[in-house]
């Protein structure tokens, strides 16, 4: 018996094992942000390491890492083309007054809340969160919350370079909070007001990049592979010419089959030179290169490729997430892959005659994994099952027998099959496990 995943079932999970909260809950909520708990945590920094190592360990060139501000000038936004560009078309229902992205509806129909036909005129909604420096109103003072992680990497380009004496071919990386001030958050944790990004700005030459690109392209669809995400359910997909960016020469995504249909995962843009020249020009500063070899300078080309931490947070979920049926009762199990998974193994003793030796087998697992758990609150079975819910890949556990034979049962979580082993192995097993 499997059933089928949807939506709800996955914000109702996410709130009752504590992954994700709704932000400021006790308030009503604040639309399009979220917070996640300790289990939530937990997966999130997963993905991060798994990100920057996957990055990391390639043979083309070096990744340097960067902490970039979130507050960002206005003059950095009106270089990139965030200020006149990063528009979504927004429409109003005159009737029951609510908003929505108008390529997100069909204005020959009527409004899906209250059923009216009462449109406004579409116009251009900037999605930027603007703030002012200190007490003064004037322009000059004006300030944006960043609505991408890049432009920190372009308008440090070369203070990265020089101080880390790399050369061309390498990338800088970063992983941060972004804002987008969405006129219609939407899915969950799919589109987000505040969302974190997990981004790589790869500097190459331009006889170089489509190169680049393709070995990119690859690389990062292998990754979702690797995380142990459905193949069938991944694909990369070119973008036509009028879905481009105004700074895209040309773009593939990473897309996944949600139950609300194909949607993208990841972006692989080739950007060309466009960022660093458009910041030379507004700064006034050279950002190009020399070539000891040709003796000239060139301004770099860039592979952009950007994955939200959030969306791949709720992707894994989606993917993860089963209901089958054991010995007659209905399972919810997440199926992570163990090195995303948020606790990597639990002790548990079978009665509480039992304490005293399993907390000394958890204590000594502890030295070498820090995310195990130790539970002792109910029946053995009821225990598994919160163990399978939050996705732990194995259960050991310290019985009657235990005394005598030095062994405990190890239970795997996929196919809930055990097998007795021997305590000093416990640690060997547990690691072979998380491989």
């Amino acid at each position: 018996m499997s059933s089928k995943v949807t939506l709800d079932k996955i914000i109702a999970f996410c709130k009752r094992r504590g992954f994700v909260y709704q932000s400021a809950d006790i308030y009503g909520g604040l639309n399009g942000v979220y917070e996640f708990g300790h289990l939530g945590f937990l997966v999130k920094n997963n993905i991060r390491n798994a990100w920057r190592k996957s990055i990391s360990n390639n043979d083309k060139g070096d990744v340097l890492f960067l902490e970039g501000a979130l507050l960002g000038p206005r003059a950095v936004w009106e270089a990139s083309g965030h200020v006149d560009c990063f528009h979504d078309p927004m429409v109003d229902c005159l009737n029951c007054k609510h908003r929505f992205r108008a390529d997100h509806i069909n204005l020959e129909k009527s409004c899906p809340d209250c059923g009216q036909k009462n449109w406004t005129e579409v116009r251009q909604f900037n999605m930027m969160f603007k703030t002012q420096l200190g007490a003064s109103s004037e322009s000059a003072s004006e300030a944006y919350l960043r609505p991408e992680t890049a432009q920190a990497i372009f308008t440090n380009f070369k203070n990265v370079m020089s101080t880390n004496r790399v050369k061309i071919p390498f990338g800088i990386a970063q992983i941060g909070k972004a804002f987008r001030n969405e006129i219609n958050p939407k899915q969950f944790l799919f589109r987000m007001r505040e969302f974190e990004q997990m981004e790589i700005e790869w500097f190459c030459k331009k006889e170089n990049s489509n190169v680049f690109f393709d070995f990119w392209q690859n690389r990062r669809l292998n990754f979702f592979k690797n995380l142990g995400i459905t193949p069938e359910k991944l694909r990369l997909r070119p973008h036509e010419q009028d879905e481009l960016a105004h700074y895209s020469t040309k773009c593939s995504d990473v897309e996944y089959e949600f139950p609300f249909g194909w949607q993208e995962l990841e972006g692989i843009a080739h950007r060309g030179n466009y960022d660093l020249s458009q910041h030379t020009k507004h700064s006034g500063k050279e950002l190009s290169v020399f070539d000891d070899t040709t003796k000239e300078s060139y301004i770099p080309d860039v592979v952009e490729c950007s994955v939200g931490v959030d969306r791949l947070f709720l992707t894994l979920l989606f993917d993860s997430y089963t209901e089958d049926e054991i010995d007659g009762e209905t399972r919810t199990v997440l199926k992570l892959a163990p090195s995303v998974a948020p606790i990597k193994a639990a002790i548990l003793p079978l009665t509480k005659k039992q304490l005293e030796q399993s907390e000394k087998i958890f204590k000594n697992l502890k030295n070498i994994e820090t995310n195990i758990m130790f539970d002792v609150s109910g029946s053995i079975g009821k225990r598994y099952r919160r163990q399978d819910e939050i996705g732990t890949p194995v259960c050991f556990t310290y019985d009657f027998d235990s005394d005598n034979d030095n062994a405990v049962t190890a239970r795997d979580r996929d196919t809930t099959k055990q097998e007795r082993i021997s305590i000093d192995k416990i640690a060997d097993y547990m690691l072979e496990k998380l491989k």
